[in-house]
């Protein structure tokens, strides 16, 4: 800390100041505002943040010296004033508590109470953020006893003013040697960070982290001093070098890492205007700027700020793991409790931990740098690798080259790997950790800590990726057939299982290059199953694999799956049974291992409905696709076969079908069409809308809510509905809008409640949901308000042009206009009002919400149910979708399509 630094903070002009006024707060505010301007105007010039920070807090003991001189402590009182927790260890960001300790050397609380009062108040008065205690040392004593975060808080002290000897005295009471001793204080440490991190998902990879409290933030480096000084008197990551706990390289790394996250923490601090730690999206496109980053061709500044911000909390936290483990073996005194077991000549356990046989092993057997982690998976009881070891992996990864990368027992070793029964994906996260993954598989190392500035993709590219192999895992065991029933089946039965592990290892390796990452993936996944010499079966389900994971997604979210053409040309693509089976499975990781809110429902539900259309049609033969009839026959006979089971009459259904056309056998299952047909004969009519509801299967876990609507057709219908929806707080899914012969609409919506989840059986709820609707549509003419609900905080920040393209359907009499565009609330009312506004009547609809975007598909025809054939209205009409979608939106309009 300087001695003195007069442009921080001038004695005589602070004295000066204060004798010209007749209250000390406008002094006292006056320096306090000063310093920060200079701090700030000192950060944004690139000063060292380490100088900033402990600049700060020298600046906040002048202050806090002359606010106490300013009252009359009794000279035989004994009192002091102590720095404690960061602030005593002499660290302070801008809007940082600065914690005090009011500490007693007896029982002098009464007398003093006026003065401390008094003290306090001052402080609150000139804008100091406190955080205080007012303890006798024996106080302090037994609260550092019950309290493990007080002891903590009481070792990183200073004396700010008051007697020396009474901090001395304090420390000594609190000591080890008393209290808390080593083994207690280190356990509870490493319990209370287990904690910690349980809160953030126990993951470095959060979309909005916290630079103090996530896996690699602050507190972890923090942690480890803390123990350091607790059990071996250290004071500061050099002095753990010379202490044995670090190498040289080491503490390098977690000072420098620790340097970047003050710097990103003092900026955070500067943009909010408040002490604010987490990483939210309202401040990183600022802070990206504010420490120089920059876009390029590859990426937005933004995303190249947040992966160094990964790439430094992963390596932290690696470091963590290390230095924490060290400790436990030298304070648990793990190493001398048992003799070692050797696995081979090249590794030995002891106590449940790996270790090298050798210092040199590595060196003398690089393959080993592999065979470590086919081990552990092979021996799930192994808990872990010793530091020491993990240290030696670290030094020795400069081994890995195309040399070690070609050598066949290396490619062996990895494809081995995958081939184990337990374990993959904790070692290959290992893998990750320690930095040989990225070296093994350098295309892997290109998108470690990558982000994709969304809230679709809540990880970072690897992390979501490992989290695939994680899911695929998941779904081979017991317990997850509720969830997923078809896949947990699935793949159990899929021949090669290591296959799809390796095409989940592969198929995002390539984002981040530009281009379509599924086409560059599958020449990375080629390559590196011809340098592994997978056989060519093997190779060209991986690679194809690869090529084709979003294939399936895409086409039961975005497709019409009653179309017989639309499963017909995916079975064209799969092929066979086999490869659907792959698929299957990996697209249900792949949507897990993105976003676990992305697997709701309907989601589940239209994946199913897809494999099973596809599987039935690959038994059928290619060759033999269903046509239109077939399917409608075969439909209308099963339903005929409910409703006579039911009690219903044949000739009233057949009666009521003739007038419903193709498209509602087409696109409802024989259940639904028996399930709508009777409640339509028995419904009473006289004009009032019918409106059912019911769960679309009886899976918990599996399909979304059904409304269906029977009433006179109306042109208004579509956007009435979806706003009366919007007011009832539901999301739209699905839409199947069918128009009969005889003018009335049956209209099929599949919902969710707002936050993803289902219905369910509720009745109060369905009843609100049916009553809401039926005033709705009772009352066209009385168009419902369209809600103007606030736009979350996480939306906001994710502001992009949208994209609409209008183009008629090759195949049916109909215009499909498809949107790209930011999710807001209220979107698919506007949309309607929109359509309602150009006389257009939607058929069928698509919707899909993918994290901050949505894009929804609708099928539409002009008001003589034609599809749109004038190029002047089509060119209005995209104009006028994207105005709406634009409101509230900050970009331009990306360039739009039509196609007449």
């Amino acid at each position: 800390m300087p001695q003195v630094d007069p442009e921080l903070f001038d004695p005589g002009q602070f004295q000066a100041d204060l004798s010209l006024k007749s209250s000390p707060i406008n002094a006292f505010k006056k320096a306090i505002q000063q310093a920060r301007e200079t701090l700030d105007r000192r950060f944004l010039e690139h000063y060292d943040i380490r100088r900033l920070v402990e600049d700060r807090a020298w600046f906040v003991d002048q202050i806090l010296r002359a606010a106490w001189n300013r009252f009359d402590w009794p000279q035989e009182a004994e009192i002091a004033l102590i720095a404690v927790g960061g602030y005593g260890r002499g660290e302070l960001h801008p809007y940082s508590d600065i914690d005090l300790l009011i500490l007693l050397g007896g029982d002098q609380h009464e007398r003093l109470r006026p003065s401390i009062e008094g003290f306090l108040t001052l402080l609150w008065d000139i804008g100091l953020e406190v955080g205080q205690s007012v303890r006798s040392v024996e106080e302090c004593a037994e609260q550092a006893r019950a309290d493990l975060t007080v002891i903590t808080n009481l070792m990183e002290s200073r004396t700010l003013a008051g007697p020396e000897h009474l901090r001395q005295r304090m420390i000594e009471v609190t000591s080890s040697a008393r209290m808390w001793s080593s083994t207690e204080f280190f356990l509870a440490k490493r319990e209370e960070q287990r904690t910690r991190h349980s809160k953030y998902n126990n993951t470095e990879y959060n979309l909005e982290p916290n630079v103090k409290g996530s896996p690699g933030g602050l507190r972890d480096i923090q942690t480890i001093l803390w123990i350091a000084r607790r059990e071996f008197g250290t004071l500061n990551l050099r002095a753990m070098v010379d202490q044995g706990f670090l190498t040289g390289v080491e503490n390098s790394l977690l000072t420098s890492g620790q340097e970047f996250l003050w710097r990103v923490r003092y900026g955070l601090h500067m943009l909010a205007g408040r002490a604010e730690d987490r990483l939210l999206f309202d401040y990183q496109r600022s802070l990206a700027a504010l420490l120089g980053y920059e876009d390029n061709d590859a990426k937005l500044a933004i995303e190249r700020f947040m992966q160094k911000y990964y790439r430094v909390v992963m390596s932290v936290s690696e470091l963590n793991d290390l230095v924490l483990q060290h400790f436990a073996e030298v304070i648990l005194r793990e190493v001398d409790s048992a003799p070692a077991t050797p696995i081979n000549n090249r590794f030995l356990l002891r106590d449940g931990y790996l270790e090298v046989s050798s210092p040199t092993v590595f060196q003398r057997t690089p393959f080993a740098l592999l065979e470590i982690f086919v081990l552990l998976a092979q021996h799930p009881e192994i808990q872990g690798v010793r530091s020491d070891t993990i240290r030696l992996l670290r030094d020795n990864r400069y081994l890995i080259d195309d040399a070690f990368r070609s050598d066949i027992r290396n490619t062996s070793l990895f494809i081995e790997l995958f081939k184990c029964k337990e374990g993959i994906h904790r070692n290959l996260r290992r893998m990750n950790r320690y930095g040989i993954l990225g070296r093994y598989l350098p295309e892997f190392g290109h998108i470690v800590g990558q982000m994709q500035h969304d809230l679709f993709h809540i990880y970072t590219v690897d992390a979501h990726t490992l989290n695939v192999i994680k899911y695929l895992r998941k779904l081979s065991k017991p317990g997850v057939a509720e969830k997923y029933p078809l896949a947990s089946k699935l793949v159990e039965r899929l021949p090669k299982p290591e296959l799809i592990y390796l095409a989940g290892l592969y198929h995002d390796i390539a984002k981040g290059r530009g281009g379509d990452h599924s086409e560059l993936g599958a020449i990375d996944a080629r390559s590196f199953c011809e340098r592994h010499k997978l056989p060519d079966w093997d190779t060209d389900l991986v690679v194809w694999l690869v090529e084709h994971h979003l294939h399936m997604s895409t086409t039961a979210q975005r497709k019409d799956l009653s179309d017989p053409q639309v499963i017909n040309d995916f079975a064209q693509l799969v092929g066979d049974e086999t490869h659907l089976d792959y698929l299957y499975v990996l697209t249900v990781a792949d949507i897990n291992a993105t976003n676990p809110s992305l697997w709701n429902s309907w989601r589940a539900s239209l994946l199913r409905q897809l494999y099973t259309e596809t599987k039935r049609a690959l038994k059928r033969g290619l060759e033999n696709p269903l046509e239109r009839k077939e399917q409608i026959r075969q439909t209308q006979r099963a339903a005929i076969n409910d409703l006579v089971r039911n009690g219903t009459d044949p000739d009233d259904a057949e009666e009521l079908w003739s007038h419903l056309g193709e498209d509602y056998f087409l696109r409802h299952t024989a259940t639904d069409i028996a399930w709508h047909t009777e409640a339509i004969i028995e419904h009473p009519g006289h004009g009032e809308p019918l409106v059912l509801i019911k769960e679309t299967t009886q899976r918990e876990f599996e399909g979304g809510t059904q409304i269906f609507i029977y009433a006179p057709d109306q042109h208004d219908f579509f956007a009435v509905t979806v706003a009366a929806m919007d007011q009832l707080n539901l999301n739209i899914h699905d839409a199947r809008i069918i128009t009969s012969g005889s003018r009335f609409t049956l209209d099929t919506y599949i919902v969710l409640e707002a936050d993803g989840s289902p219905i369910g059986n509720n009745p109060q709820r369905i009843q609100e949901i049916r009553q809401g609707l039926i005033e709705a549509l009772r009352n066209p003419d009385e168009y419902l308000t369209i809600i103007k609900r606030r736009v979350p905080r996480q939306l906001k920040h994710f502001a992009f042009a949208p994209l609409v393209t209008i183009h008629n359907d090759a195949q049916r009499s109909q215009t499909i206009i498809e949107i790209i565009a930011p999710d807001r609330p209220g979107l698919l009312a506007r949309i309607g009002q929109l359509f309602l506004d150009f006389d257009l009547s939607v058929q069928n609809a698509k919707i899909a919400t993918l994290g901050e975007r949505v894009e929804d598909v609708f099928f539409v025809t002009s008001e003589d149910n034609q599809p749109l054939s004038d190029p002047l209205l089509c060119t209005r009409l995209q104009q006028a979708l994207v105005q709406q979608l634009t409101q509230e939106n900050t970009q331009q309009p990306s360039p739009s399509s039509i196609e007449i």
